[in-house]
């Protein structure tokens, strides 16, 4: 899965995460310094700028410069260290998609120091005695247009570059498996999981992985913002005056709900699985019957639909507690928020433009930090598929094959054909 696309992967990994960390280090650290030391000018008010013009302050040319300079060094190491065949896709890819990532999350704190200024001038001129005209309106609308426009234009052609390597990904898995295909053609569902699986694989794994660099990035913008906005909030509902309250209470219920949900869900990867295994029991007994009259026969057929029965009511049981519990945390976040607000607002204590910077900024921590929350029934999707293309590699590295897989292969070595087709010929 991995091996077919980037490579040395369990090394490759690990060394972009001691990279990024490296890194990372480094630009919260000294890389202020490093910038002036080259000739860039930072202004205090480079962070809560308002208006496009945010995406080019001298903060940014020095971060795009940075982001260049060591994600080149890292390609150049794995280029040099160990070739691929695949590495422009695998490692400059995945470096443009991160930076892809990191500027849409930038777009969102650019709007967040929009709504400030704009919900302000909305709450004075709604108040009737203020100098708020109708241009001033349309000049902070026009302002959102811009940051809109940019975001989307960036955001299509990420789409566009995105679906590209996801098919460059499927493309090195299949040509991988293909080349072991005597040694695997007899696993179960064979055709499928080259087909199919390698497809679903790459998409699910590249928008997981996109989604938690996004959450982490998130993370990284918005919690300066929340601490900051701390200081509007004096007090909670219930535990009263606490430290920076909003950051606080933000982790808090983040964490509460991941923790909630993962104890809640943790027996649906085990029967997605296991969904997919009687799921292809049943379809490969009919693609037998197709071929072999003694193949497919009513009590084989209504033995493997009822295993099929069996292991969807067991899903829809365990989907039902676990979607009771995650819609009712996910009501319960859309009005939190709102919740720990009530004495700031009751005492009038901040401006409806502060009020939209805290419902945001607090909303996309807790985004962030429900990624698990979010991405559950896909992380069981991807781990059902991930155990499919594992007992493919077993097969092509000669190692045992899973109980379910052995038994399986078994039987149809007790029924198969020596002088007919193979199992995947004649699949419809």
């Amino acid at each position: 899965m991995f091996k077919s696309f980037f490579p040395q992967p369990k090394l490759f990994f690990i060394s972009a995460v001691v990279w990024a960390a490296i890194t990372v280090t480094i630009w919260y650290t000294v890389g202020t310094e490093i910038g002036t030391s080259l000739g860039f000018n930072f202004q205090p008010d480079d962070n809560t700028l308002v208006g496009i013009q945010y995406f080019w302050t001298h903060s940014f040319l020095w971060f795009y410069v940075y982001y260049i300079v060591v994600v080149s060094l890292f390609a150049a190491f794995w280029f040099w260290y160990s070739p691929h065949p695949w590495q422009y896709w695998s490692i400059l890819g995945s470096g443009l998609i991160l930076f892809s990532t990191y500027f849409s999350v930038q777009v969102s704190v650019a709007l967040n120091n929009w709504r400030r200024p704009f919900f302000d001038s909305v709450q004075e001129a709604l108040s009737g005695e203020s100098n708020v005209t109708a241009f001033d309106l349309y000049s902070l609308i026009l302002t959102f247009a811009y940051i809109a426009f940019l975001a989307i234009f960036v955001l299509v052609l990420t789409r566009f570059f995105t679906s590209h390597y996801i098919f460059r990904w499927r493309t090195a898995m299949n040509d991988y498996y293909m080349s072991y295909w005597n040694q695997v053609r007899h696993v179960e569902g064979a055709s499928q999981r080259i087909q199919e699986d390698t497809m679903r694989f790459a998409g699910i794994m590249e928008g997981l992985g996109v989604s938690m660099i996004d959450s982490v990035m998130t993370l990284f913008a918005f919690l300066p913002v929340l601490w900051t906005l701390s200081q509007y909030v004096s007090e909670l509902p219930i535990v009263g005056a606490i430290p920076e309250p909003l950051f606080t209470v933000a982790i808090f219920w983040s964490l509460f709900g991941t923790v909630l949900l993962s104890v809640v869900g943790i027996k649906l990867p085990g029967l997605e699985f296991k969904n997919q295994r009687v799921e292809a029991a049943y379809r490969k007994e009919l693609v037998y019957g197709e071929d072999h009259e003694d193949r497919a026969q009513p009590p084989t057929v209504a033995e493997l639909f009822h295993n099929v029965r069996k292991n969807y009511f067991r899903l829809y049981f365990h989907y039902m507690y676990f979607n009771v519990a995650r819609y009712f945390y996910l009501q319960a976040d859309n009005i939190f928020v709102y919740f720990i607000l009530v004495p700031t607002i009751a005492a009038g204590k901040i401006t409806f433009g502060i009020l939209q910077q805290i419902l945001t900024a607090f909303s996309q921590v807790s985004s962030s930090f429900q990624y698990l929350v979010n991405s559950w029934t896909t992380i069981v999707e991807l781990l059902s598929i991930y155990k499919r293309l594992k007992t493919f590699e077993a097969a092509i590295k000669h190692e045992p094959l899973p109980d379910i897989d052995a038994e399986y292969l078994a039987r149809i070595d007790s029924h198969a054909d020596p002088m007919g087709p193979s199992i995947e010929t004649n699949r419809p």
